[in-house]
């Protein structure tokens, strides 16, 4: 549906959680579209993965010629709230901004190793537990951390952000 030549990438804002639902009937109605998505995550205690989170929630990016394409539809399609306008005028998006975004999401993202080891002594540097001594149980995605709090005389499993946690000392 677009020249090559003129076309330019937009953003458009989807209604909440209507990222691919928008994307469907956009493709439906033969527009180029783009939704970034991050690496999916296996998922615990079975086999498989859950689907790629999007990168830009509530967000995706669509190819359209200002001077041949219609616009209207747009929309009207489900799932969309709006074009990203500034000063009523849509905001081209740098064609270099996508093809960066297409090449950095294609590499394999590797896990970064844990701070800590299991079993390890750990202090709360930070939130509500700030300055409690715990010991560190395992890593929960890429930024946050289980640990282990000894709470009124309980052991009790907590998660907080892995920035708040410095080797005991």
């Amino acid at each position: 549906m677009t020249s090559s030549n003129t076309a330019r990438w937009y953003l458009i804002q989807t209604k909440p959680r209507q990222e691919a639902r928008a994307e469907e009937h956009l493709l439906r109605q033969h527009f180029e579209c783009y939704r970034p998505l991050k690496a999916p995550a296996p998922l615990r205690g079975s086999q498989g993965t859950k689907s790629g989170e999007a990168l830009f929630p509530g967000y995706l990016f669509i190819r359209l010629d200002c001077i041949h394409d219609n616009w209207y539809p747009i929309r009207s399609t489900r799932g969309v709230s709006r074009v990203v306008s500034f000063g009523g005028q849509p905001t081209p998006v740098r064609d270099e901004l996508i093809e960066q975004l297409r090449q950095r999401l294609a590499q394999p993202q590797t896990m970064a190793a844990a701070p800590f080891s299991p079993g390890e002594r750990v202090q709360v540097s930070g939130g509500s537990f700030s300055d409690i001594e715990a010991i560190f149980v395992s890593s929960d995605g890429e930024e946050r951390s289980v640990i282990l709090l000894n709470l009124l005389q309980r052991e009790q499993k907590v998660r907080v952000p892995t920035r708040y946690l410095q080797c005991y000392s």
